[in-house]
């Protein structure tokens, strides 16, 4: 039983250090990097915020660099 009690801890504490950091993240710039085959398709930095496609698994954002609009999708890692 003290197992599940600790184990159970940790997981919420986990859990809301997530919940955090995600909301802290919201609107700042992040970095974007997508993945086809094992290999980058893309990697850059937005100018502001990621935003996800509703239904779907893509996102879109400004691309810092360009000032452009740039959507992925797929196996994309990112980083606030």
């Amino acid at each position: 039983m003290r197992k599940f009690a600790v184990i159970t801890c940790m997981f919420a504490a986990g859990c809301v250090n997530a919940d955090l950091a995600q909301y802290g993240a919201l609107g700042s710039s992040g970095h974007v990097t997508c993945y086809s085959g094992g290999k980058i398709i893309y990697d850059g930095d937005s100018d502001g915020k990621i935003m996800s496609e509703n239904g779907s698994d893509g996102w879109y954002f400004m691309e810092k660099s360009t000032g452009r609009l740039v959507r992925v999708s797929g196996d994309c890692l990112i980083k606030n």
